[in-house]
């Protein structure tokens, strides 16, 4: 807002009007900035006061606050939960491999005795059994024997 040039100063006050130029410190390097485009040239605003002053500045606009990003279609919860689930699901499934695994090798190892039993076993019951005389090793005939007082007579 410019001063009305029809208004006139309060009587017996001078008006100046300064334009604000600004002020730039001297030996300071300024810090890197991202390059950003203005949204627009700031207009000076020129205020009268009630006792005739008047105060020139620059219009403040209020703050815009960040726009939100958008929001994937799918939660990230429901991500985190439908991996969870495929790796529960393949641990077990793993699990249940492992353990058939181990079952079916307990029952080889449990066959492979039992097998190994009964060969043995009918080859004991062979020997033990078998009707044939003996055709080799020692025969010993033992004769009536008297024992005495501790003493051996044949």
């Amino acid at each position: 807002m410019h001063p009305d040039p029809t208004r006139s100063a309060p009587a017996g006050r001078a008006v100046d009007l300064h334009q604000p130029t600004p002020i730039t410190p001297a030996a300071v390097i300024p810090a890197p900035l991202t390059p950003t485009q203005p949204q627009a040239v700031p207009t000076v605003a020129s205020i009268v006061l009630p006792d005739g002053r008047i105060v020139t500045g620059y219009a403040v606009s209020a703050l815009q606050p960040e726009p939100l990003a958008a929001k994937p279609p799918v939660s990230r919860t429901a991500v985190n939960l439908a991996l969870g689930g495929v790796g529960f699901l393949a641990v077990c499934v793993g699990l249940l491999l492992l353990t058939t695994f181990i079952t079916a090798l307990t029952a080889l190892i449990t066959q492979l005795i039992i097998l190994a039993a009964v060969i043995f076993g009918g080859w004991i019951a062979v020997q033990v059994f078998s009707t044939s005389s003996h055709k080799g090793g020692t025969t010993v005939h033992i004769r009536r024997a008297v024992f005495k007082r501790n003493h051996f007579r044949g």
